[in-house]
């Protein structure tokens, strides 16, 4: 999809924020995966979730599914990931997810992603050059300074312009550098284990 350009960015823009659960690393089985709808960085409207295969490959679908098929899905505009990776290495495909589901697509990261790391880990795994195209498909990774200038995330986006991107990224951010979507789906999601 082409980027969605954003005319005006309401503060009660509606965001969903994913996150994974608790899983044990290599051994195959299921994590939990939650997603919170969030008005802005302020108000929690809503919880979904799913689960995903450790190490496996239906991320990208389950999070599609899980989305489409919630009864936030017609009021949401951005969808927030924990980056990129979920369930170990289990990669959503962020352009894939964003044409599947209609909503641009922003992953986000405390530390920036060492590629060289990464693309060692996976050789590890099946279909180890099907995950590396899928981390690639995510585009470049860009610095955004979050609630101050000495506090950052970094970011892939797909389908919504990069200045949108950021905009939406701080404004969310209300009470870390992370995004609040993100902060509550990942303390959900830490409670939850299978």
């Amino acid at each position: 999809m082409f980027p969605k350009k954003f005319r005006v960015i309401k503060p009660e823009i509606r965001v969903l924020g994913v996150d994974d659960g608790v899983f044990t690393p290599h051994v195959k089985g299921f994590a939990p995966l939650i997603g919170v709808v969030f008005r802005g960085g302020y108000w929690l409207d809503g919880v979904m979730s799913t689960k995903v295969e450790v190490d496996g490959f239906d991320s990208t679908a389950k999070i599609g599914a899980m989305v489409v098929n919630s009864p936030h899905y017609k009021q949401l505009r951005v969808m927030m990931l924990d980056g990129v990776t979920f369930a170990g290495f289990n990669v959503v495909d962020i352009k894939k997810l964003n044409a599947e589901t209609g909503l641009p697509v922003i992953a986000v990261t405390r530390e920036k992603p060492n590629f060289k790391d990464i693309r060692e880990a996976l050789r590890n795994l099946p279909q180890s050059e099907k995950r590396w195209r899928a981390v690639l498909n995510a585009g470049k990774i860009l610095e955004v300074s979050t609630r101050s200038k000495t506090e950052k995330v970094y970011m892939e986006m797909s389908g919504i312009l990069e200045e949108d991107a950021q905009k939406i990224v701080k404004l969310t951010s209300t009470r870390s550098s992370v995004p609040e979507p993100l902060r509550v789906a990942h303390l959900i999601a830490s409670g939850i284990s299978f």
